[in-house]
């Protein structure tokens, strides 16, 4: 492994331990480039600028495959990768999970600017002192669904969301909240809002009929805007590991042959949500 690549992925380690990942999730290294690298992000671009490793957060590889061709776009890309030297890196549901991750990033949205008083709590799984699964809200006082959401699409930086309403309207004081596609981790959960990315039809009709507003961001919206954040998350952490002479850390030679690299983090320009409102 190049010292980039171990470099980055010890970064990565300390920032979102992959131990918190879902059990169903496939992260961490999923590439590993035998050459010497020359590329980034999204394929196009990233064949454009020299670069050891992109780090993407959703799976490209999820379901068990039995090759890997160029007539496949994903796996196209994949291999392009690799043969041009750059490896691939995926946190996802540990980046979700981690203290200071994307939930809590959400969940500062949530607050709102002026970051109001409320506490937040870990829903679902907790997994020792790291983090959880999702995250639920309780705000100190109540606020206007129309409130809500305007400091959800200010913190989104979108223009409109969906949103579920039952019939009987109400305040809201609590909000539950998971990344992505939330629908089983919220199902049930006592809480006056669900907000996440997307559900299914089925699902967001229950939580409406037993009292819910639903809020739905779009899947991607609800991961994209925390991308910054990761990315000084990184450069601190690596900075911090060429300084770091601890047993956890990189060996004596490794933080001479490491700091030798200017190191740049790229976020890319190219990456968007999938889907156009017309």
């Amino acid at each position: 492994m190049s010292i980039v690549v171990k470099s980055v992925c010890k970064a990565l380690e300390r920032i979102a331990p992959l131990r918190l990942a879902e059990s169903w999730d496939k992260v961490g290294l999923i590439i590993e480039s035998p050459v010497p690298s020359l590329t980034t992000a999204v394929l196009e671009e990233t064949l454009k600028v020299p670069t050891a490793l992109v780090i993407t957060y959703h799976p490209p590889l999820f379901q068990p495959i039995t090759s890997l061709t160029l007539a496949n776009p994903l796996q196209a890309s994949l291999l392009k990768l690799s043969t041009a030297g750059t490896s691939v890196f995926c946190p996802h549901s540990s980046l979700d999970t981690t203290w200071g991750g994307i939930n809590d990033w959400l969940a500062e949205g949530v607050m709102g600017p002026q970051k109001a008083t409320g506490k937040v709590d870990i829903l679902g799984e907790v997994k020792g002192e790291a983090g959880g699964a999702g995250r639920i809200v309780t705000l100190d006082e109540p606020i206007p669904i129309e409130e809500l959401v305007q400091r959800v699409k200010k913190h989104l930086l979108l223009s409109q969301v969906d949103v579920g309403r039952p019939l009987v309207q109400k305040s809201i004081k609590s909000v539950a909240i998971c990344a992505g596609a939330g629908g089983s981790l919220l199902s049930g959960v006592d809480a006056d809002v669900y907000l996440t990315g997307e559900m299914q039809h089925h699902d967001v009709l229950g939580a409406v009929a037993r009292g819910r507003y639903v809020m739905l961001c779009g899947h991607t919206n609800t991961e994209r805007g925390y991308l910054p954040i990761l990315a000084k998350k990184l450069s601190d952490a690596l900075s911090e590991l060429v300084r770091d002479e601890s047993p956890d850390g990189l060996s004596p030679e490794e933080r001479i042959e490491i700091g030798k690299y200017q190191l740049d983090i790229h976020i890319s320009e190219e990456d968007r949500h999938p889907l156009d409102r017309m």
